[in-house]
């Protein structure tokens, strides 16, 4: 049986007062303001890179102990391509020919930091058989990574020899 009096309880307990719906306002617009800058939501998918020559000194016998140019991540990923180019060249022409450009084959292992021209395992050539090039000093040169939908790029330079001066040496 169905009591009039009954049925405006429920229906009062189902409208809302103006203080509840501020109160429920503000704890939507808290939550939105701590999702935006305090999560990583709505942020691309970036990866910071750095890079640094070091010399190396391998026990082979044989190695070559020339300085080697090493880049590191701030986060261990699975690279699915990497692309080194000379930036003024890229500025002319995104399609230009890259000096050292690997692909993933499968799934290339997570990394934090790999060697310039050394193999990644799980990663190949682009192009079969191809080596990573010469990279020339005083030129700017930009480093491509990604790994899925995360994707990050490091313009880089070798570094150059002792200033040339035209004073004469000290006697």
């Amino acid at each position: 049986m169905f009591d009039a009096a009954q049925g405006w309880r429920v229906t009062s307990l189902l409208i809302m007062t103006k203080k509840n719906w501020l109160s429920l306002i503000i704890v939507l617009v808290l939550a939105t303001v701590y999702a935006i800058y305090f999560t990583d939501w709505f942020k691309p998918n970036t990866v910071q890179i750095f890079h640094t020559v070091r010399d190396m000194h391998y026990r082979r016998k044989g190695a070559d102990n020339e300085p080697t140019l090493l880049f590191g991540m701030n986060k261990q990923i699975g690279l699915t391509e990497l692309k080194i180019v000379p930036l003024a060249a890229f500025e002319k022409d995104p399609h230009v020919l890259p000096v050292w450009h690997l692909v993933s084959s499968s799934n290339s292992v997570p990394l934090r930091d790999f060697a310039y021209g050394r193999t990644i395992r799980g990663m190949k050539p682009a192009v079969p058989g191809e080596h990573a090039g010469e990279l020339e000093t005083n030129v700017i040169y930009r480093l491509f990574v990604s790994a899925g939908k995360i994707k990050g790029q490091h313009d880089f330079q070798l570094g150059t020899g002792p200033a040339e001066t035209n004073a004469p040496a000290n006697p």
